[in-house]
């Protein structure tokens, strides 16, 4: 499993068209499992997003190919100010507590 994690700081009051041109519909490529987007409390701006893949890193550059992932970087282009953070990860390990 991966995780594709990305820290942005978005332009002033841009948090729902960042969103809306972010996550354009509910469908999501084959492979994807999960999607979060976290504001910061202590500064709106900046935002977190990050979403799991099950499949190979080959896989997830794939899909990201097949289905618009550079036009959908370009419709956020406009709200944000800075990428503070950019990378994909394996997760090496996952504890759920109880």
């Amino acid at each position: 499993m991966l995780c594709a994690h990305t820290v942005r700081r978005l332009k002033p009051d841009t948090f729902e068209q960042f969103m809306e041109a972010f996550m354009p519909g509910d469908d999501a490529p084959p492979g994807w499992v999960r999607f979060h987007a976290l504001r910061n409390l202590a500064d709106a701006d900046q935002v977190v997003t990050f979403g799991f893949f099950d499949g190979t890193l080959e896989e997830l550059q794939a899909s990201q190919d097949d289905h618009d992932f550079e036009e959908r970087r370009a419709a956020i282009a406009p709200f944000v100010e800075e990428v503070i953070v950019n990378g994909v990860y394996d997760i090496a390990e996952t504890r759920i507590p109880g």
